[in-house]
């Protein structure tokens, strides 16, 4: 996935258009993010200790049943917002601060746009 350069003066979204390919990626960890599941995924991760959290602490958040989970879980790393690492027999997922960093810096509006 292609990542925009943000710039200290301002927002990607205030500086200037975004083209069809960087559009279309940063739609899809959006869409990603407007699943209620998938906001409580990211947002449990986030919040565990550590910075990360294994399947079994996310699937007890939850009642639903685990390949939905699992589902809700891959979407979210498709678009970036999660990796993952296998020790033993768990799943253990983290954020990847720099795609959560990439999506936020694109909504912020400096001061002067707002102002």
């Amino acid at each position: 996935m292609d990542e925009l350069t943000v710039l200290d003066c301002c927002a990607p979204l205030v500086r200037e258009p975004l083209d069809e390919v960087s559009a279309a990626g940063l739609a899809r960890a959006f869409k990603a993010l407007g699943d209620p599941v998938r906001l409580r995924i990211v947002s449990i991760v986030a919040g565990h200790e550590g910075g990360e959290a294994c399947v079994c602490d996310l699937t007890a958040s939850f009642d639903l049943a685990q390949p939905t989970i699992s589902h809700h879980l891959k979407v979210l790393k498709d678009v970036g917002l999660l990796t993952s690492e296998r020790r033993a027999s768990w799943v253990y997922y983290r954020i990847v601060p720099d795609r959560l960093a990439e999506l936020s810096g694109l909504l912020a509006v400096p001061a002067e746009v707002t102002g």
